[in-house]
Formats: structure tokens, C-alpha cells, sequence
């Protein structure tokens, strides 16, 4: 058994170190870089998550939603000061998990997550669209022609060997199957040469050549909190998604820790920032990843790539990569998503649909915090309709209203209303046994509610408050 689960883990590795390299190279372009960085970031951060996060199986590298921040600061600064941003945003990350801030992400709604999910799904598919371009133009012709087969028959090993076959990931069958295709028959098709060539040597420590003062600081520091902050939601938000998938439970905290280390250390050994990569993910999980080693060979292979195997690898076809890319995006997307939509409420749905055409058409982190806020306010909005009370007059004459609900900032208003100050007699009870004070909002609704009563004269008296309300009373001088 042990020796099956390795074997799983090291052809999982293998294949999902495929999927890396064109990805990588592609992000070190976007943002101006040269692509061995892009190569350095996604062995060093790969092997060190692997190894010491909090969730085996999940494959990080240097991922486009970080690449896209940090293509300003490359163009106005230059290379040194994005080393410098890794590091700073790499400490950040370390803070977060240190602190066990970790656990936010719980505060994600499912339909941010499925937002999340498709909107990358997306994404992953149209990065694709760009092998299909050459000298400045769309491909056509035969070049065309050579490419949608190659893609179609990459995607056709990879659904159909399953059927046939599990003992090994087809992914790997069919990158490395269309690749020997390509070769004996000398077909006129794009290989990873034609990107960039990746051949070179190990990574060298040295800190980056910047002015270490506070202009520096000034300059890197916004660039190295929104990095932190794109690179750890898309992180634990792939956890989350792997979690479901391997019905395990991974370690937020700790994989936030990992992920910190790692980003340091590849800014300080010259490569790109990096997180989590759902697509590369999903390569490995599908391909039986379930351990650390599959990190771990998925990373050193990226290295052994750089150092000795360039020649080779810079053989194989885009189109045996982009059809695999393809099948990733198909399997990614959360097409239930997309049949609940009519029956799930009208705002959850807006939410889902929000989050994806943000996340495709902006970045991660705008989607995810904008799908957070819009779930947020139509909770706010319903929890707020939910209060309500009831109210009898006692044998001594006064009143008594029983108020059930939770009184914050959206139900402050709803609150006063529920009470006929002018027509009410002069002693009146407000009976919180079922009513919750949760915030600073809710303490000044009582004081204006007993301002109001006492400017008529009456007077009203407040029973049944829990401990914790009693206390937030009692800081902000509201309680008798």
C-alpha cells in the first residue's frame, strides 16, 4: 500500500511539474521578468509548501494573480525592488499565519467560493487562448489546423484513458504521448522552446541591490499587502476547495506560515512571489497527489527542468499543454453551480455570478472581498427583518414589550419603531431574554429609546439582559 501511495505521489508530482513550467513562464513574462525567475519562485515555493505546509497534495508556484500586482512596480523600479516586495510580502503572510488569522477564511460564503472556483476556471481557459498566437497574430492555416488536433487528441487521451486504465495519471500519458508524436513525425507545431529557453543554473542567494530605508518601504509596502493579501485568499480558498476533494482537512494557519517562508526565501534566492495554483491543483489531485512528495517531485523537478533536462523538455508541444489546461478548466468550473442558480435566493446567486465576472474580468482579490460584502449586507439586510416584538399591558398598569431578535447597526431602526413611546403609560419594561446587543450600534438604540421615554416623562426599566450585553452596557454608561 505504501508502495502504491508513493508511486501515485511521484507520477502526480511528475505531471503537475509539466503543467508548471509554461504557466510560470507565462506569468514571469506578464510581468516583465525573466522566465527563470518565474522557474526559481515555483521550485523554491512548490518543495518548501510541500514539505512544511498545512496541506499535502496542493501544488503552489509563481501564480499569475501575483504577477498581475506587481507589474507596475517592475516597470517603474525595476527587478530589485520586486525582490524586495517577495520578501516584505512574504513576512506579511508569516504575520498572518503567526497571528491565526488563518481561520478568516471560514468567513467566506459557499457562493463566493463557487464564484471563486468558476471565475479561475475561466481564467485558466482563456490564458490559454495565447499559444494560439504567433508574430503578433492569431495562428492560421495549417499551423491552426496542427494545433486543434493536437489539442483535441491531448484531451481525448486524458477523458478516455481512464476508462481503459488507472495506473497512471493520464494527464502524463498524453503530454508525454502527443510530445513523441511530435518528434518522430517532425510536426510543424509550437513546443515550450518556442516561449523562452530554460535552461540555466542554480538559484544564487543575494539580497536585493535597493537603498534599505524608509523611501524604500514607502514603495514597496502597498505592493507587498495587496501581494500578501491576493496570494493568501487564493491559497486558502484552494484549500478549502481541497479539502472538499480529498474530504480531509488541511491547517490554515500553518500553510499561511509555510507559504510566508516560502515566498522569502525565493525573493532572497532570486525568484518570482507565489501561492497556491488551483489548476495545477487539480492536475495533481486528479492524478492521485495525495502526499508532501507530490509537492516536493512536482518542485525538484522544476529544478532538475532548469538544470539538466531543458534540452528535452522544451520539446514538448503547447498544444499538449493547453489541452490538458483545458480539461482542468472543464473540471475546475463548478457546473452545479450553474443548474442551482434558478433555485438558490436571488442574492446567492447574484453573488456567484458577481464573483466570477469579477474574478475574470479584474483580479481575485477585488472578487472575493466584493462577493464577502454583498453576502455580507444581504445577511445584515435579513437578519435585520427578523426582529420583532410582543407587548401586553401588566395588572399594575404598565407595559411590557418582549423584544426577540438581534439588534445591530441594521436593526437599530426597526428597533425604536417597535415601541409607541407617546402612548405608552409611565412605566414600561423592556425584557431582553430573547434580544442579543452585538455592537455599538445597538447600545446607542437603548440610550436613544430611554432618551425618548424620558423626555415623556415616563420611565423605562430594562430586565433580562445576558452578561455579555450587561457588560457592553456597562463600558459604554448605558447600564443603571
Amino acid at each position: 500500500m505504501k508502495i502504491a501511495r508513493l508511486r501515485a505521489d511521484i507520477l502526480a508530482g511528475l505531471t503537475s511539474s509539466f503543467a508548471l513550467v509554461p504557466e510560470c513562464i507565462a506569468f514571469a513574462l506578464v510581468a516583465q521578468l525573466n522566465p527563470l525567475m518565474g522557474l526559481y519562485g515555483a521550485f523554491i515555493i512548490c518543495t518548501i509548501t510541500a514539505l512544511f505546509g498545512g496541506r499535502p497534495g496542493m501544488i503552489s508556484g509563481a501564480a499569475g494573480s501575483m504577477a498581475v500586482v506587481i507589474v507596475a512596480l517592475v516597470v517603474q523600479h525595476g527587478v530589485q525592488y520586486l525582490l524586495a516586495t517577495v520578501l516584505l510580502g512574504g513576512v506579511l503572510m508569516i504575520l498572518f499565519g503567526m497571528l491565526r488569522l488563518g481561520k478568516l477564511v471560514r468567513m467566506v460564503p459557499h457562493p463566493v467560493m463557487l464564484g471563486f472556483v468558476n471565475g479561475l476556471a475561466i481564467v485558466i481557459a482563456l490564458s490559454q487562448l495565447e499559444h494560439f498566437h504567433a508574430d503578433g497574430g492569431w495562428l492560421k492555416g495549417t499551423p491552426l489546423y496542427w494545433m486543434l488536433g493536437l489539442v483535441a487528441l491531448t484531451m481525448a487521451v486524458v477523458y478516455l484513458l481512464p476508462k481503459l486504465t488507472r495506473a497512471v495519471p493520464p494527464a502524463l500519458v498524453a503530454i508525454l504521448g502527443v510530445g513523441l508524436l511530435v518528434y518522430l513525425l517532425d510536426l510543424p507545431t509550437r513546443t515550450l522552446g518556442d516561449m523562452a529557453q530554460i535552461a540555466g543554473g542554480l538559484p544564487q542567494f543575494a539580497l536585493p541591490d535597493i537603498p534599505w530605508n524608509l523611501e524604500t518601504l514607502r514603495i514597496i509596502a502597498p505592493y507587498a499587502a495587496l501581494m500578501a493579501l491576493v496570494g493568501l485568499l487564493e491559497t486558502l480558498l484552494t484549500l478549502n476547495l481541497t479539502d472538499e476533494i480529498t474530504q480531509s482537512r488541511g491547517h490554515t494557519n500553518r500553510e499561511c506560515v509555510a507559504l510566508g517562508a516560502a515566498n522569502v526565501v525565493s525573493g532572497a534566492f532570486g525568484g518570482m512571489g507565489g501561492c497556491a495554483m488551483i489548476g495545477q491543483t487539480v492536475i495533481n489531485l486528479s492524478s492521485g497527489g495525495r502526499g508532501r512528495l507530490s509537492g516536493v517531485v512536482s518542485g525538484v523537478m522544476i529544478l532538475l527542468f532548469v538544470l539538466f533536462l531543458a534540452p528535452l523538455i522544451e520539446l514538448i508541444p503547447l498544444a499538449a499543454l493547453v489541452g490538458v489546461m483545458f480539461v482542468v478548466s472543464q473540471q475546475t468550473f463548478a457546473w452545479g453551480s450553474l443548474r442551482v442558480l434558478g433555485k438558490v435566493p436571488l442574492s446567492d446567486a447574484l453573488v456567484i455570478a458577481a464573483v466570477t465576472i469579477i474574478t475574470v474580468f479584474t483580479d481575485l482579490a477585488t472578487a472575493v472581498l466584493c462577493g464577502i460584502v454583498i453576502a455580507a449586507l444581504n445577511f445584515a439586510w435579513h437578519h435585520a427583518r427578523e426582529l420583532y416584538a410582543d407587548s401586553d399591558i401588566q395588572a399594575d398598569g404598565s407595559k411590557l414589550y418582549r423584544v426577540h431578535g438581534t439588534l445591530f447597526f441594521a436593526s437599530t431602526t426597526p428597533f425604536l419603531n417597535l415601541f409607541e413611546v407617546a402612548d405608552d403609560p409611565q412605566q414600561v419594561t423592556l425584557d431582553c431574554r430573547h434580544l442579543s446587543f452585538v455592537d455599538y450600534s445597538a447600545i446607542a438604540a437603548l440610550k436613544t429609546l430611554r432618551e425618548r421615554y424620558s423626555r415623556a416623562g415616563k420611565h423605562l426599566r430594562v430586565v433580562h439582559l445576558s452578561e455579555r450585553c450587561k457588560q457592553l452596557l456597562k463600558r459604554a454608561g448605558a447600564h443603571d
